[in-house]
């Protein structure tokens, strides 16, 4: 958690620097899905990637003839895996089966981008970026596995890229590793697991 005041005392004061008036700030809408699986430090089960969703406002500083700038925004996104815990006897001699670990954040993402901003009017029709860096989230549910243990939050490093079409639209890829434990099982000593996260995103900014 004091990492993530850290970063959103950051974004405040980038935001809030001098030179803003000279960037371009547009924010709005997100929906999006996404495919996630759990990665766990020891292969001991079998574990399978499920579908997700996210939804969302998404903000866009973007500073004119540099093409760099930063997004961020504040996100509802559930992620999780399949997890076959009756392949073990430590488990299933407790009735549990396969187990759908459902796990539901508050995400703040902290993105540096980069948009190709000078391609001869073309960008004004479609105009590609990348963007990567940390994404912050809260936990605030999760499926009720009582075979699991789960972490307030997380820290994740996030990479991606997508088009801007016609000024508005923006539709992402993204890949995220998480860098610190989601959840771990309350028998085996060390057995825990990080989110691994794929989002395909839709967004209108104003």
């Amino acid at each position: 958690m004091k990492r993530f005041f850290v970063a959103l005392t950051v974004l405040i004061a980038i935001l809030s620097a001098p030179n803003k008036a000279d960037a371009e700030l547009r924010y709005g809408p997100m929906l999006g899905v996404n495919m996630s699986t759990l990665k766990f430090k020891q292969s001991l089960i079998e574990v399978n990637k499920v579908c997700g969703m996210s939804a969302g406002v998404t903000t866009e500083v973007i500073f004119p003839g540099l093409g760099f700038g930063i997004n961020s925004g504040i996100y509802y996104e559930m992620r999780g895996a399949k997890l076959h815990l009756g392949g073990k006897l430590i488990w299933s001699s407790q009735g549990f089966g396969t187990e759908r670990s459902y796990l539901h954040y508050l995400e703040i993402p902290i993105h540096l981008r980069f948009k190709w901003t000078r391609m001869s009017g073309i960008e004004d029709y479609v105009a590609p970026f990348v963007f990567g860096g940390p994404s912050f989230s809260l936990l605030i549910g999760h499926s009720h596995i009582k075979a699991l243990e789960y972490a307030n939050g997380e820290m994740g490093l996030t990479v991606g890229g997508g088009l801007e079409i016609m000024r508005n639209w923006q539709v992402s890829y993204s890949f995220t590793w998480g860098m610190v434990y989601a959840e771990q099982t309350k028998l085996l000593d060390h057995f825990s697991a990080k989110n691994r996260t794929m989002d395909l995103r839709v967004t209108y900014l104003f």
